[in-house]
């Protein structure tokens, strides 16, 4: 797929593919550790779709304009899921939840940064594509891992700084 970003663009959709990479390796943990059938399953499912959404973005992003600490976010991304794989399943969907709330606010902004601007419609589709797998990520999390407990909260405030945190240094490097 030949999508035309804008160079302004590139810091942006770099951000996506240091958060696609941390996802797969988010699964890879899950299903390291995870022994449950309704956490495997889930975790296979997903897993498929961040590597098909992690390929797309590395046919569209040149490699020269991918992230330098690709590794960090691959160790990032590990820790995200093996953490709450130690502690247990309600910990896992909880993780998942505010990880796809963080990303489904993250590619709104960039749809909302395109939307008005006709010639990017190609990459506003794709990226509200990606947004829409991960909003269903989030919310088949939320079904599993109905009301949240104090920790559950703490530590999706942790995952929502980290992100935040990943997504300003991937702009950069």
């Amino acid at each position: 797929m030949k999508l035309t970003i804008p160079d302004s663009f590139i810091p942006v959709f770099r951000t996506n593919h240091a958060g696609e990479t941390g996802a797969v390796y988010i699964y890879k943990a899950i299903l390291m550790i995870s022994r449950d059938k309704d956490v495997i399953d889930f975790s296979k499912k997903h897993l498929r779709t961040e590597k098909d959404h992690l390929l797309l973005i590395e046919e569209v992003l040149e490699k020269k304009n991918r992230s330098k600490l690709i590794y960090i976010w691959k160790i990032a991304g590990f820790l995200t899921g093996f953490i709450p794989s130690l502690i247990g399943k309600k910990f896992i969907f909880a993780t998942i939840f505010y990880v796809e709330s963080f990303v489904e606010k993250h590619y709104q902004e960039q749809i909302e940064m395109i939307k008005n601007k006709k010639k990017y419609s190609q990459l506003k589709n794709v990226i509200k594509k990606l947004q829409d797998d991960e909003i269903s990520h989030k919310n088949e999390a939320l079904l599993e891992a109905k009301n949240f407990n104090i920790g559950h909260k703490i530590w999706g405030k942790l995952i929502e700084s980290g992100s935040k945190m990943a997504v300003n240094i991937s702009k950069k490097i």
